[in-house]
């Protein structure tokens, strides 16, 4: 039995409910799980002590309408009292609950997240939960903080664990960007198709493709994050304030105060876009927003390139991402492509990381 404590119920979170409800309903999971306790930043559902599973049927009212006020070591306590496997699932992007992994592991509580920030951040942060998470014996999984649903995180240590060299991790680590430059600097263009990087870039935002503000994503960071835990993970001490990353958003329109001012002054700056789109173009080049990790030569970086018209990266469509691991083993790169990012596969992602760890703990109790 696994008992399942949920924080962050908001788009991810309620999807990975939905995805969990129904083959719970279904009967389909290979093992019993529960859901026993909800929590969102205000307000946090605790099942009774006999661990009995939340009814999901209805479950937001039943939040607001029984929950308590949300306390991450009441939830911790309530969690470690469970006679059976338990785990956290931390669907946020909260630094206050990233700070609270060292207590929910101390707990002996497993975790499952998609939150970037624990493994990207400080670096001494990420080294300790790291050790206290062996000393404990608890798993921590974070297949969704890369790719979403795609199986990069369980790649790269499959590559690692059974003792292959990284030479190279590249890749475009951002669904946001890829549909941006994908559309601006596409690798065959038709006549009157063509936009200004401004028009893409507020279609992108009307869309929802894009964060409430577009410059949270053309700064770059996000990427940088996913750069730095596969750098980690691949045995890099690599960190934000060390790796180059370069940023998107022209400078004079870093600091405007706000996102509406951002994309009514950007068309001011599509010139600029437009040189180095075409300056790509001359060359028979696309551009593309590249993480890249580089483990021989000590070079890892995120930045904009030009691609050749043939490169695998230069033929991505839409909002996929797409990461090519070159290894000893692997010297013609090992390529994973699709979506990465989305509700759905996010929550798949998770939804995947639970019953990896409901299979490790099966045999072996908690």
């Amino acid at each position: 039995m696994v008992n399942v404590g949920i924080i962050g119920v908001g788009l991810v979170g309620s999807e990975l409910i939905n995805q969990l409800s129904a083959q719970i309903s279904r009967r389909s999971l290979p093992f019993p799980l529960k859901i026993v306790a909800l929590a969102n930043s205000k307000v946090q559902l605790l099942s009774n002590t006999n661990y009995d599973p939340i009814d999901l049927d209805g479950w937001k009212i039943r939040l607001m309408s029984h929950g308590i006020s949300t306390d991450l070591s009441v939830f911790t306590k309530y969690l470690a009292k469970s006679p059976d496997v338990a785990v956290v699932v931390d669907n946020t992007s909260n630094q206050d609950v990233v700070d609270f992994y060292p207590e929910f592991i101390k707990a002996g509580l497993h975790i499952v997240t998609p939150n970037k920030k624990a493994f990207s951040g400080e670096l001494g942060f990420y080294k300790k939960i790291v050790d206290l998470a062996r000393e404990k014996n608890v798993l921590i999984y974070h297949e969704s903080t890369v790719g979403a649903g795609l199986p990069v995180i369980n790649t790269l240590k499959d590559l690692v664990g059974t003792g292959d060299e990284i030479v190279k991790i590249e890749g475009i680590f951002s669904g946001t960007l890829s549909y941006l430059f994908n559309s601006f600097s596409p690798t065959e263009e038709t006549v009157g198709d063509a936009k200004t990087f401004s028009d893409i870039v507020r279609i992108a935002k009307d869309n929802g493709y894009t964060e409430p503000d577009p410059r949270d994503d053309l700064n770059g960071i996000d990427v940088a994050r996913k750069v730095v835990i596969l750098g980690r993970l691949a045995g890099i001490d690599l960190s934000l304030d060390t790796l180059p990353v370069e940023n998107m958003v022209p400078e004079p329109l870093r600091a405007v105060a706000s996102a509406d001012e951002f994309l009514t002054k950007l068309p001011d700056c599509d010139d600029h876009f437009d040189q180095l789109k075409k300056a790509a173009k001359n060359n028979n080049k696309v551009l593309r927003y590249v993480g890249v990790v580089d483990p021989v030569n000590g070079k890892s970086s995120v930045s904009l390139l030009s691609l050749s018209a043939s490169h695998p990266f230069a033929s991505l469509k839409g909002s996929d991402n797409i990461i090519a691991f070159t290894t000893k083993r692997f010297p013609n790169p090992l390529i994973i492509q699709g979506a990465g990012a989305g509700a759905a596969v996010t929550a798949f992602g998770i939804f995947s990381d639970l019953i990896k760890i409901a299979e490790r703990t099966s045999s072996v109790g908690r």
